[in-house]
Protein backbone atom coordinates (compact mmCIF):
# COMPACT_ATOMS: atom_id res chain seq x y z
CA UNK A 1 0.00 0.00 0.00
CA UNK A 2 4.84 8.65 -8.11
CA UNK A 3 7.03 8.93 -10.16
CA UNK A 4 10.58 7.43 -10.58
CA UNK A 5 12.24 8.28 -7.28
CA UNK A 6 15.31 10.23 -6.38
CA UNK A 7 18.14 7.88 -4.72
CA UNK A 8 18.65 8.61 -1.09
CA UNK A 9 21.72 9.04 0.97
CA UNK A 10 23.81 5.76 1.50
CA UNK A 11 23.03 2.70 4.40
CA UNK A 12 23.64 4.43 7.66
CA UNK A 13 26.36 1.83 9.98
CA UNK A 14 26.72 -1.91 8.73
CA UNK A 15 25.99 -2.07 4.46
CA UNK A 16 23.49 -3.75 2.93
CA UNK A 17 21.10 -7.03 4.31
CA UNK A 18 21.61 -10.02 2.48
CA UNK A 19 19.19 -12.56 3.37
CA UNK A 20 18.32 -14.41 0.31
CA UNK A 21 14.31 -14.73 -1.03
CA UNK A 22 13.68 -18.29 -2.83
CA UNK A 23 10.37 -17.37 -4.24
CA UNK A 24 7.15 -15.55 -3.85
CA UNK A 25 3.38 -15.50 -4.77
CA UNK A 26 2.29 -12.45 -3.34
CA UNK A 27 -2.01 -12.64 -2.47
CA UNK A 28 -3.11 -10.55 -5.49
CA UNK A 29 -0.93 -13.29 -7.70
CA UNK A 30 1.38 -10.72 -9.28
CA UNK A 31 4.66 -12.60 -9.29
CA UNK A 32 7.61 -10.74 -9.45
CA UNK A 33 10.97 -13.06 -10.30
CA UNK A 34 13.14 -12.79 -7.13
CA UNK A 35 15.05 -16.40 -7.13
CA UNK A 36 18.21 -15.69 -5.28
CA UNK A 37 17.98 -12.15 -4.51
CA UNK A 38 18.83 -9.71 -1.37
CA UNK A 39 15.84 -8.73 0.57
CA UNK A 40 16.33 -5.28 -0.59
CA UNK A 41 16.59 -5.59 -4.22
CA UNK A 42 13.10 -7.74 -3.96
CA UNK A 43 11.54 -4.53 -2.03
CA UNK A 44 13.02 -2.12 -4.05
CA UNK A 45 11.75 -4.23 -7.34
CA UNK A 46 7.98 -3.86 -6.34
CA UNK A 47 8.19 -0.68 -5.11
CA UNK A 48 9.16 0.67 -8.23
CA UNK A 49 6.66 -1.68 -10.21
CA UNK A 50 4.15 -0.96 -8.37
CA UNK A 51 4.94 2.86 -8.21
CA UNK A 52 4.10 2.82 -11.76
CA UNK A 53 0.64 1.69 -12.18
CA UNK A 54 -2.52 0.39 -10.05
CA UNK A 55 -2.56 1.90 -6.34
CA UNK A 56 1.31 2.47 -6.26
CA UNK A 57 3.12 3.21 -2.93
CA UNK A 58 -0.35 4.09 -1.58
CA UNK A 59 -0.52 0.87 -0.71
CA UNK A 60 -0.32 -0.56 3.04
CA UNK A 61 -0.41 -3.85 3.39
CA UNK A 62 0.06 -5.26 0.20
CA UNK A 63 0.94 -3.80 -3.33
CA UNK A 64 -1.42 -4.39 -6.18
CA UNK A 65 -4.24 -4.82 -3.33
CA UNK A 66 -7.09 -2.52 -4.34
CA UNK A 67 -7.09 0.59 -2.21
CA UNK A 68 -10.23 0.04 -0.46
CA UNK A 69 -8.67 -3.18 0.85
CA UNK A 70 -5.51 -1.02 1.75
CA UNK A 71 -8.00 1.75 3.71
CA UNK A 72 -9.52 -0.77 5.96
CA UNK A 73 -5.69 -1.70 7.06
CA UNK A 74 -5.03 1.68 7.58
CA UNK A 75 -8.02 2.71 9.69
CA UNK A 76 -7.47 -0.61 12.14
CA UNK A 77 -4.03 0.51 12.59
CA UNK A 78 -4.66 3.79 13.14
CA UNK A 79 -7.38 2.70 15.26
CA UNK A 80 -4.97 0.86 17.71
CA UNK A 81 -2.14 3.05 17.41
CA UNK A 82 -3.98 6.41 18.20
CA UNK A 83 -3.04 6.64 22.06
CA UNK A 84 0.39 5.54 21.98
CA UNK A 85 1.06 8.29 18.97
CA UNK A 86 0.17 10.88 21.09
CA UNK A 87 3.62 12.53 21.50
CA UNK A 88 4.75 15.69 23.14
CA UNK A 89 6.60 18.20 20.86
CA UNK A 90 10.22 18.04 20.94
CA UNK A 91 10.31 13.95 21.55
CA UNK A 92 12.74 12.35 19.22
CA UNK A 93 10.96 8.97 17.31
CA UNK A 94 12.18 6.63 15.54
CA UNK A 95 10.20 4.95 12.99
CA UNK A 96 11.80 1.41 11.67
CA UNK A 97 10.69 0.07 8.68
CA UNK A 98 8.53 3.66 7.99
CA UNK A 99 7.97 3.16 4.16
CA UNK A 100 6.96 6.42 2.38
CA UNK A 101 6.20 7.65 6.42
CA UNK A 102 2.93 6.97 6.94
CA UNK A 103 3.53 7.70 10.59
CA UNK A 104 6.18 9.75 10.53
CA UNK A 105 5.06 12.45 9.06
CA UNK A 106 1.95 12.90 11.24
CA UNK A 107 4.33 12.35 14.36
CA UNK A 108 5.83 15.30 12.49
CA UNK A 109 3.06 17.23 12.09
CA UNK A 110 2.20 16.75 15.90
CA UNK A 111 6.17 18.53 16.94
CA UNK A 112 7.95 15.14 17.42
CA UNK A 113 11.68 14.81 15.74
CA UNK A 114 11.32 11.92 13.81
CA UNK A 115 14.16 9.48 12.25
CA UNK A 116 12.60 6.99 10.02
CA UNK A 117 14.50 4.43 8.44
CA UNK A 118 13.77 1.51 5.20
CA UNK A 119 15.80 -1.25 4.06
CA UNK A 120 14.14 0.20 0.30
CA UNK A 121 15.22 3.08 -1.86
CA UNK A 122 12.49 3.98 -3.37
CA UNK A 123 10.30 4.31 0.00
CA UNK A 124 13.23 6.96 1.36
CA UNK A 125 12.77 8.99 -1.47
CA UNK A 126 9.18 8.71 -1.67
CA UNK A 127 8.86 9.28 2.00
CA UNK A 128 10.98 12.60 1.66
CA UNK A 129 8.90 13.92 -1.26
CA UNK A 130 5.93 13.58 1.07
CA UNK A 131 7.15 15.46 3.47
CA UNK A 132 8.36 18.28 1.41
CA UNK A 133 5.03 18.32 0.36
CA UNK A 134 3.42 18.20 4.02
CA UNK A 135 6.09 20.87 4.96
CA UNK A 136 7.41 18.64 7.81
CA UNK A 137 11.00 18.15 6.52
CA UNK A 138 12.24 20.41 8.95
CA UNK A 139 11.20 17.91 11.66
CA UNK A 140 11.89 14.75 10.41
CA UNK A 141 14.55 12.86 8.38
CA UNK A 142 14.24 9.40 6.28
CA UNK A 143 17.44 6.92 5.90
CA UNK A 144 17.99 3.71 4.15
CA UNK A 145 19.32 1.36 6.61
CA UNK A 146 18.11 -2.13 8.03
CA UNK A 147 16.66 -2.82 11.16
CA UNK A 148 19.46 -5.38 12.47
CA UNK A 149 21.78 -3.06 11.87
CA UNK A 150 20.38 0.41 13.26
CA UNK A 151 23.48 2.66 14.86
CA UNK A 152 22.86 6.09 16.45
CA UNK A 153 24.50 8.33 18.83
CA UNK A 154 21.38 9.38 20.55
CA UNK A 155 18.80 7.73 22.03
CA UNK A 156 14.99 7.89 20.89
CA UNK A 157 11.97 8.77 23.55
CA UNK A 158 9.38 6.12 21.22
CA UNK A 159 10.33 3.75 18.95
CA UNK A 160 8.01 2.66 16.27
CA UNK A 161 7.97 -0.30 13.82
CA UNK A 162 4.36 -1.79 12.34
CA UNK A 163 4.90 -4.86 9.90
CA UNK A 164 8.40 -4.82 10.06
CA UNK A 165 9.42 -7.66 11.99
CA UNK A 166 6.88 -10.23 10.19
CA UNK A 167 8.97 -9.91 6.76
CA UNK A 168 12.56 -10.39 8.20
CA UNK A 169 12.90 -14.58 8.32
CA UNK A 170 15.86 -15.07 9.81
CA UNK A 171 14.94 -15.46 13.01
CA UNK A 172 18.66 -14.37 14.43
CA UNK A 173 18.00 -11.32 12.44
CA UNK A 174 14.77 -11.08 13.91
CA UNK A 175 16.11 -11.19 17.34
CA UNK A 176 19.12 -8.66 16.28
CA UNK A 177 16.37 -5.87 14.75
CA UNK A 178 14.89 -6.15 18.08
CA UNK A 179 17.64 -6.04 20.15
CA UNK A 180 19.11 -2.58 18.01
CA UNK A 181 15.83 -1.25 18.69
CA UNK A 182 15.93 -1.93 22.83
CA UNK A 183 20.08 -0.64 22.44
CA UNK A 184 18.52 2.87 21.45
CA UNK A 185 15.69 3.47 23.86
CA UNK A 186 16.01 6.32 26.03
CA UNK A 187 15.16 5.72 29.87
CA UNK A 188 11.83 5.27 30.61
CA UNK A 189 10.82 5.50 26.53
CA UNK A 190 8.53 2.70 24.71
CA UNK A 191 8.83 0.49 21.60
CA UNK A 192 5.23 0.09 19.59
CA UNK A 193 5.37 -2.75 17.71
CA UNK A 194 2.30 -3.98 15.61
CA UNK A 195 3.09 -7.19 13.89
CA UNK A 196 1.20 -10.11 12.51
CA UNK A 197 1.37 -12.68 15.92
CA UNK A 198 -1.37 -15.23 16.20
CA UNK A 199 -1.79 -16.64 19.77
CA UNK A 200 -1.87 -19.94 17.67
CA UNK A 201 0.27 -21.41 15.15
CA UNK A 202 -1.07 -20.36 11.90
CA UNK A 203 1.11 -20.60 8.37
CA UNK A 204 -1.73 -20.34 6.32
CA UNK A 205 -0.33 -16.51 5.02
CA UNK A 206 3.06 -17.54 5.01
CA UNK A 207 5.43 -17.28 2.36
CA UNK A 208 8.65 -16.71 1.47
CA UNK A 209 9.02 -12.94 2.18
CA UNK A 210 6.48 -13.15 5.19
CA UNK A 211 5.88 -14.86 8.82
CA UNK A 212 3.44 -15.43 11.21
CA UNK A 213 5.09 -16.16 14.49
CA UNK A 214 2.92 -16.88 17.28
CA UNK A 215 2.24 -14.54 19.78
CA UNK A 216 4.54 -16.72 22.44
CA UNK A 217 7.80 -16.89 20.31
CA UNK A 218 7.28 -12.62 20.64
CA UNK A 219 7.43 -12.63 24.00
CA UNK A 220 10.18 -14.75 24.18
CA UNK A 221 12.44 -12.44 21.36
CA UNK A 222 11.17 -9.74 24.03
CA UNK A 223 12.48 -10.94 26.97
CA UNK A 224 16.04 -11.88 25.08
CA UNK A 225 16.09 -8.00 23.87
CA UNK A 226 15.67 -7.11 27.55
CA UNK A 227 12.50 -6.28 27.07
CA UNK A 228 9.07 -6.46 28.68
CA UNK A 229 5.49 -5.70 27.58
CA UNK A 230 3.54 -3.51 29.48
CA UNK A 231 0.14 -3.57 26.96
CA UNK A 232 -1.21 -5.73 24.28
CA UNK A 233 -4.04 -4.73 21.89
CA UNK A 234 -5.85 -6.31 19.09
CA UNK A 235 -5.90 -5.21 15.48
CA UNK A 236 -7.83 -7.71 13.40
CA UNK A 237 -9.68 -10.23 15.79
CA UNK A 238 -12.31 -11.40 13.13
CA UNK A 239 -10.06 -14.18 10.94
CA UNK A 240 -12.13 -13.79 7.63
CA UNK A 241 -9.59 -12.33 5.79
CA UNK A 242 -6.65 -14.53 7.12
CA UNK A 243 -8.60 -17.47 5.58
CA UNK A 244 -9.27 -15.78 2.15
CA UNK A 245 -6.20 -14.37 1.52
CA UNK A 246 -4.05 -17.20 0.28
CA UNK A 247 -7.28 -17.96 -2.01
CA UNK A 248 -6.96 -14.69 -3.50
CA UNK A 249 -4.97 -15.09 -6.38
CA UNK A 250 -6.04 -18.66 -7.58
CA UNK A 251 -9.74 -17.12 -8.11
CA UNK A 252 -10.73 -15.19 -11.43
CA UNK A 253 -10.21 -10.94 -10.49
CA UNK A 254 -13.65 -10.14 -10.68
CA UNK A 255 -14.57 -12.83 -8.09
CA UNK A 256 -11.39 -12.06 -5.58
CA UNK A 257 -13.00 -8.97 -5.80
CA UNK A 258 -15.70 -9.22 -5.02
CA UNK A 259 -14.83 -11.61 -2.10
CA UNK A 260 -12.40 -9.31 -0.75
CA UNK A 261 -15.01 -6.51 -0.84
CA UNK A 262 -17.58 -8.67 0.88
CA UNK A 263 -14.98 -9.65 3.34
CA UNK A 264 -14.01 -6.33 4.27
CA UNK A 265 -16.98 -4.96 4.48
CA UNK A 266 -18.10 -7.19 7.74
CA UNK A 267 -14.52 -6.83 9.28
CA UNK A 268 -13.96 -3.18 9.69
CA UNK A 269 -16.56 -2.66 11.75
CA UNK A 270 -16.30 -5.73 13.84
CA UNK A 271 -12.19 -5.26 13.94
CA UNK A 272 -12.97 -1.28 15.17
CA UNK A 273 -15.48 -2.66 17.88
CA UNK A 274 -13.66 -5.17 19.56
CA UNK A 275 -10.17 -5.23 18.09
CA UNK A 276 -9.21 -4.01 21.71
CA UNK A 277 -11.35 -5.85 23.69
CA UNK A 278 -10.02 -9.12 21.80
CA UNK A 279 -6.69 -9.30 21.56
CA UNK A 280 -6.24 -13.26 21.95
CA UNK A 281 -8.16 -13.89 19.05
CA UNK A 282 -6.42 -10.97 17.02
CA UNK A 283 -4.47 -12.11 14.29
CA UNK A 284 -2.31 -9.00 14.31
CA UNK A 285 -1.52 -7.25 17.62
CA UNK A 286 0.31 -4.23 19.37
CA UNK A 287 2.47 -4.74 21.54
CA UNK A 288 3.92 -1.86 23.93
CA UNK A 289 7.47 -2.53 25.34
CA UNK A 290 9.88 -0.72 28.07
CA UNK A 291 13.33 -2.02 29.37
CA UNK A 292 12.96 -4.25 31.94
Amino acid sequence: MVGAPRLPRPLSAGGTVTPRIVDMESADSMQVSARGAPAHTYWETRARRFARGGWGLRAVCSYGMPGFYNGYIHLVQACALRRWLRVAPGVRVLDVGCGVGRWSRRLAASGARVTGTDLVPAMVAEARRRARAEHVDDRCEFLQCDAAELSFEQPFDVILCVTVLQHILDPDRMQMALDRMSAHLAPGGRIVLLEAAPSWSDARCNTSVFTARDERTFHEAFARAGLGCTAIHGIDPLPLKTRFLPLYGRLPRPLALLGLAAITAVSLPYDLLFGGRQPQRSWHKLFVLTRT
